[in-house]
């Protein structure tokens, strides 16, 4: 049985110019399921505040992270891709962006031209989110509703909490906080608007109706729920690494506008930690399967400067799984699934 995997992640500019990136944001966050208001609404928002404006200085974020082989996060999701088609032989194996290029269109056209028994689509996104997940599935399938001939298709879905993702950022989290020892962890995810939450619950009057009480227990009252996977990928990466509940805290990151976002903030409590003279924080960014703007930019250049500015000596940023060896084969254990791994 031959099987095609699309990897998805997010995406990236082409390049790092203001032009690229306005083209990038543009498709990014004219996504309903991203700007989540009405249609009007978006289209003055985008058009008349943030395009004008944002894409220069995204630009200029995007050119302190940029390197010799381009943009990080497409280097990283290439060589993750390679790294998984070698552990996969004889299936097909490549990846896509949500928003930018590669596009999900164009490989899903090269992968069906070599007629799959079955198609698996591995969204890169840990925690379930419908801006990152959902968008990404609405993209593939409606692109694979055109075709005449569909095979059989198989989504692997969130893996907050699945034991080789956890493995793999313990792994390489773990050497960090020994040399380092810290005076504090941070786990920081990507922030989404508490309304977006709120359309996820499935047990009304449930979600951010107290401090963190709804989030202190993943259940079926909020599996849907952004915030409370961040929160349990939390509680099993402090597990595997030995913390104490006083010496980490949950946070989140790359807020945008005035509309409350899911606290507390990072960026706040990376200033606050210094004021109460911690002097060296590891952060761990377990949202991200590869290191991006939101990881080399946001928090080891001004993260890092902010808790320098606030009194703090060090802020280190725990690289992502990138392509490490051990979240590859976590990932094919993911696409693969307990009956398939015994067959190969």
């Amino acid at each position: 049985m031959k099987i095609g995997v699309l990897v998805v992640n997010l995406g990236t500019p082409d390049a790092p110019t203001t032009s690229k990136v306005r083209a990038y944001l543009r498709e990014f966050l004219n996504d309903p399921r991203v700007i989540d208001i009405p249609a009007l609404g978006r289209w003055m928002l985008l058009n008349l505040i943030i395009l004008p404006f944002r894409p220069r200085k995204s630009a200029e974020a995007y050119r302190k992270i940029w390197n010799a082989s381009g943009s990080p996060l497409l280097e990283h999701t290439r060589v993750f891709t390679e790294k998984l088609r070698a552990l996969l032989p004889g299936h097909i194996v490549d990846f896509a962006m949500r928003y930018g290029n590669p596009s999900i269109a164009s490989k899903l056209d090269v992968m069906l031209a070599q007629s799959p028994d079955e198609l698996v689509i591995l969204p890169m996104y840990p925690q379930y989110a419908s801006s990152s997940t959902g968008s990404s599935l609405e993209k593939f399938f409606s692109l694979l509703a055109k075709k005449w001939n569909i095979p059989a298709v198989r989504v692997v879905g969130p893996f907050f909490n699945d034991a080789g993702f956890l493995d793999a950022f313990a792994q390489i989290g773990k050497p960090m906080l020994s040399t380092m020892k810290p005076d504090h962890v941070m786990f920081s995810y990507h922030g989404l608007p508490e309304r977006q939450i709120q359309k996820s619950e499935n047990s009304p009057s449930h979600c951010l109706q107290t401090d963190n009480a709804c989030c202190a227990v993943y259940s079926e009252r909020n599996n849907f729920c952004y915030r409370a996977q961040c929160y349990e990928t939390t509680r099993q990466l402090a597990s595997r690494l030995n913390l104490a509940p006083d010496t980490y805290s949950t946070c989140f990151q790359s807020r945008l506008g005035r509309t409350p976002w899911i606290k507390p903030y990072t960026d706040v409590m990376i200033q606050d930690l210094g004021k109460q003279g911690k002097k060296k924080i590891l952060l761990f960014s377990p949202s991200f399967v590869a290191d991006c703007l939101e990881t080399l930019e946001e928090i080891s250049i001004r993260g890092k400067e902010s808790f320098l500015a606030s009194g703090g000596e060090d802020l280190v940023l725990v690289p992502s799984l990138n392509s490490a060896d051990a979240w590859v084969s976590a990932a094919k254990s993911l696409i693969l699934g307990p009956a398939r791994q015994i067959a190969d």
